[in-house]
């Protein structure tokens, strides 16, 4: 199945660029908007464009090939999930931390000189 899936991202991105590529190819059509009012009678500004020639044609298979990819990974993409549980199911589970490392900390050892106290944060002068 991983096989499937790395064909259809192959084609995906190949419709993903050829898109891109006639898009750029094509004559826009706001480029003839200033000969419909100035010189010349287009009709190409409230409609009347006219028939597609071949880049648009060729635009709209690249376009219907890039959705029919994405519905096919999306499908694949969702028939690897277990049907019972949801994405957390899928998480590992953490290590418990052992009962006796969760009690409180054990009170300071004793100091080895007892003329020096172990903890000196209350030695701060006020």
């Amino acid at each position: 199945m991983n096989t499937l899936s790395l064909v259809v991202v192959v084609v995906q991105v190949l419709a993903a660029l050829a898109i891109i590529g006639l898009v750029l190819l094509q004559h826009g059509k706001g480029a003839d908007m200033g000969a419909a009012f100035g010189s010349g009678a287009s009709g190409s500004l409230f409609g009347a464009t006219g028939s597609s020639n071949f880049l648009s044609k060729s635009t709209a298979v690249a376009a219907a090939i890039f959705f029919v990819a994405t519905l096919g990974l999306a499908f694949i993409g969702n028939h690897h999930v277990s049907q019972s549980g949801g994405v957390m199911d899928n998480l590992p589970i953490p290590a418990t931390v052992p009962a006796a490392s969760q009690a409180a900390p054990a009170a300071p050892a004793a100091p080895a000189d007892a003329s020096k106290p172990a903890d000196q944060s209350n030695q701060i002068p006020k």
